[in-house]
């Protein structure tokens, strides 16, 4: 059953993120973790053409081997190797030196495997763009929202729900682009 999933990915994924918090904000990290996972249930609702079971569980872990000490072997030996490279996909590659080139290289990364895995990055940036962080320069700001549009751009073809949502947060998070 996909509760039963849910649950225990999510229980995996708070004891991994246990001691990280929303940047900022004080919410614990797992609010994220579930607001994406709600994003990939709201586009299963409306366009149930994708397999969830694998949707959800990639939603809820995404950030554990960027963000925690968690290992791809962890996440394989408790969840299987199609979950496991979906996250691995979904994580930055840190050994390459140039930021977007980072981001260039997980959609590629994350276009070899299923659809499944794109449509997590959509509903992740959907939930990330909200208001910047206050300590955020301008040019953060833009850049962040300069890679928003090159992932919806990159994954258009993974979930047309979850692309309208990107594309309507995108050009929300314009006003923020244009204060600073």
């Amino acid at each position: 059953m996909i509760q039963d999933l849910y649950q225990k990915a999510i229980q995996f994924a708070g004891e991994k993120h246990h001691n990280q918090k929303v940047p900022g904000s004080n919410s614990n990290y797992v609010l994220h973790l579930s607001n994406v996972a709600m994003e990939v249930l709201m586009a299963y609702q409306n366009e149930p053409d994708f397999n969830l079971a694998l949707a959800i569980q990639i939603a809820l872990l995404h950030d554990t081997l960027e963000d925690t000490d968690t290992s791809f072997n962890d996440i394989e030996a408790t969840f299987g190797l199609s979950i496991a490279e979906g996250v691995q996909a979904l994580t930055k590659n840190n050994t390459i030196p140039i930021k977007s080139e980072r981001m260039l290289d997980s959609l590629n990364r994350i276009n070899s495997l299923e659809k499944e895995v794109g449509l997590v990055k959509l509903a992740d940036r959907i939930t990330n763009l909200q208001q910047p962080p206050s300590l955020w320069n301008p040019e953060k700001i833009k850049a962040y929202h300069e890679e928003a549009i090159l992932i919806a751009f990159k994954l258009q073809d993974k979930n047309n729900y979850l692309n309208v949502r990107l594309q309507f947060k995108i050009d929300d998070y314009a006003k923020y682009v244009h204060q600073a």
